[in-house]
C-alpha cells in the first residue's frame, strides 16, 4: 500500500466507482461499512469544493441470485428487484448519498460482450466448451495490486480462483460462462451464456466514467481476485484503468470477524430496530476507526457511540436555549473557528484520516459548551463561531446535529405532549427556584418516567426525550 497525493484526471473534479452490492439478502453491517466509507469520502470531498461523480453498482445476476430464485420459485430479476429495495432502503436509514449512477450489471451485457471480444481479437482471452478465459500470464504487472508473483498466486489459486480443467492455466479466471440449464442466458460470439463478474464493474466503470477515472473503491476482500482481474482485463485491452485505489478494512463482531457460522452476523436492519440513535452512532463508530483498520462493532462500543453522538445534540440543545443559532445565519461575518477548520482538514487530508478529525470536532464541542456556559444568553461571538463550527463539521462527515435529525428526538409525540412536557419543566425550575428540592425531585422523576431528560444549563433547562 501506498499513500500518494490524489491526481485528478480533470482539475476540480473526482471520478470515483465503488463496488456495490450483490442483491439476494439483508445488506449486513459489512455492506454499511464499505458503502459509509466512500459516503463519507464524497461528503468531505465535496464539502472541500470538489465535484465528484460518484458510481456504485448493483450486480443483479449472479449464483446467489439464482439459486435463491429457484429456491422461491421467482425469477431473478424479481429477487433482484426485491433486495435491492431493502438495501437501498437500508442506506437510506444510514444517510447515505445516492449514487449519481447506479449501473445494474445486466444494463451492460452488450458492452461487456464487446470488451470481450477485443480480448479474443488480441489474443488475451481464448473460448473453451465452459466459457472465455483471460490468459492471465500475459498481462505485464498482474499481481502489482497485492504485490505478489504469478508464481505466488499460482500457490494458492485453488482457494481464490475458480478451478476448471478446461483453463489454460489455474490463474485465467472466465469472462464469459457458457450457458447452463435452468440459468438465465444472453447472446454472444462463443454461445449464450452470462458475463463472468469482474468484466461487469470494467464495463460499467469505463462506460459510465470514461478510461483513466481517478478513484476505485471497495472492501479490502476484492483487491485479489476481483480488482485485480478488473485492472488485468483492462490493460489487456488496452485502456487506462482507474489511476488510485482505496480499500476499507473488514469489520470485526465481537472480537471475531463476522460470519454466520459463528453465530455474530448481524444486519444492518438488526441494529437500527435496536436503537433510534443507531444509524448516526454506526457512522460515528466508523469515523473513529481509520477506514484501513479492522472495526470493532459490539454493544459496548455502540452505547459509547451513542454517548459520543448525545454529547453533540446536548451542545446543540444547549446552543438553542442560549439563543446560539445551530445554521450560522446569525454569525454577521463572524465565520468559523479558523484552528478547528485546519486541523480538520489536515486531518482528512492525510489518508481519509477521520479519527483524528472526529477529535477535532469533540474538543471543538467541549470550547462551544465552554463558551455557552459562560456567556450571556444570545450575546457570545465565540460561542456562536464554535457552535457553527461543530455544525460545518459534522455536516462535512454526514453526522449532523440533534436539532437537524427532529425525527430522533420528537418519538412520534403529539404536540400536546410537548406542551405537557414544557409545563412540567418550567414547574421544576419555578421549584427550584423557591428551593423546594423536594418537588423539584419528584417532577424531574415524572418526566424521567416520559423518557424525557432534562439538562440544566446556565441559560435555562433544555430537555429531550429519551
Amino acid at each position: 500500500m501506498q499513500v500518494r497525493p490524489l491526481a485528478q484526471r480533470d482539475p476540480g473534479k473526482v471520478s470515483l466507482y465503488a463496488c456495490g452490492p450483490t442483491v439476494y439478502d439483508h445488506p449486513h453491517l459489512g455492506h454499511a461499512r464499505q458503502a459509509l466509507t466512500y459516503d463519507v469520502l464524497r461528503r468531505y470531498l465535496e464539502w472541500r469544493g470538489v465535484e465528484v461523480h460518484h458510481v456504485a453498482n448493483v450486480t443483479d445476476i449472479d449464483d446467489n441470485i439464482i439459486n435463491r430464485a429457484n429456491k422461491e420459485g421467482l425469477t431473478e430479476p424479481q429477487v433482484a428487484a426485491e433486495w435491492e429495495a431493502v438495501y437501498i432502503e437500508v442506506m437510506d436509514e444510514l444517510d447515505i448519498l445516492h449514487p449519481h449512477d447506479r449501473p445494474h450489471a445486466t444494463e451492460f451485457v452488450d458492452e461487456m460482450v464487446a470488451f470481450i471480444a477485443t480480448l479474443m481479437d488480441n489474443g488475451s482471452a481464448y473460448a473453451t466448451e465452459s466459457g472465455v478465459y483471460l490468459r492471465v500470464r500475459s498481462v505485464p504487472g498482474y499481481g502489482d495490486l497485492v504485490h505478489r508473483s504469478f508464481d505466488e498466486l499460482a500457490e494458492g489459486s485453488g482457494a481464490r480462483v475458480e478451478v476448471d480443467e478446461h483453463k489454460e492455466d489455474p490463474l485465467d479466471f472466465a469472462l464469459w460462462k457458457s450457458a447452463k440449464p435452468d440459468e438465465p442466458t444472453w447472446p454472444s460470439p462463443w454461445g449464450p451464456g452470462r458475463p463472468g463478474w469482474h468484466i461487469e464493474c470494467v464495463a460499467m466503470s469505463l462506460g459510465i466514467l470514461g478510461d483513466g477515472f481517478d478513484l476505485h473503491g471497495g472492501g479490502d476482500d476484492l483487491v485479489f481476485p476481483h480488482h485485480t482481474n478488473e485492472r488485468a482485463e483492462a490493460i489487456a485491452a488496452g485502456r487506462p484503468f482507474a489511476q488510485h485505489w482505496l480499500h476499507n478494512a473488514m469489520l470485526n463482531v465481537g472480537g471475531e470477524k463476522m460470519a454466520k457460522s459463528l453465530g455474530n452476523f448481524r444486519t444492518v436492519r438488526d441494529l437500527l430496530d435496536e436503537h433510534p440513535l443507531n444509524a448516526r452512532a454506526l457512522r460515528l463508530l466508523l469515523l473513529q476507526t481509520h477506514y484501513r483498520k479492522t472495526m470493532e462493532v459490539n454493544a459496548e462500543v455502540m452505547t459509547q457511540a451513542r454517548a459520543a453522538i448525545e454529547r453533540i445534540d446536548s451542545m446543540a440543545r444547549r446552543a438553542g436555549a442560549a439563543g446560539v443559532p445551530l445554521d450560522g445565519t446569525q454569525l454577521d461575518g463572524i465565520g468559523c473557528d479558523t484552528a478547528s477548520l485546519e486541523a480538520f482538514v489536515a486531518a482528512m487530508d492525510n489518508d481519509l484520516g477521520t479519527p483524528e478529525a472526529v477529535a477535532v470536532i469533540f474538543d471543538t464541542v467541549r470550547r462551544a459548551n465552554t463558551a455557552l456556559d459562560t456567556s450571556p444568553a444570545g450575546d457570545s461571538e465565540e460561542a456562536a463561531r464554535l457552535v457553527a463550527t461543530v455544525v460545518d463539521l459534522t455536516a462535512a462527515l454526514g453526522i449532523g446535529v440533534g436539532g437537524t435529525h427532529a425525527a430522533e428526538d420528537s418519538g412520534g409525540a403529539s404536540e400536546s405532549d410537548s406542551d405537557k412536557i414544557e409545563a412540567l419543566v418550567a414547574a421544576r425550575s419555578s421549584a427550584r427556584d423557591s428551593k423546594d428540592f423536594a418537588e423539584a425531585d419528584r417532577l424531574r422523576d415524572e418526566l424521567t418516567a416520559l423518557g424525557v431528560v432534562v439538562e440544566d444549563t446556565p441559560n435555562g433547562p433544555v430537555w429531550h426525550r429519551r
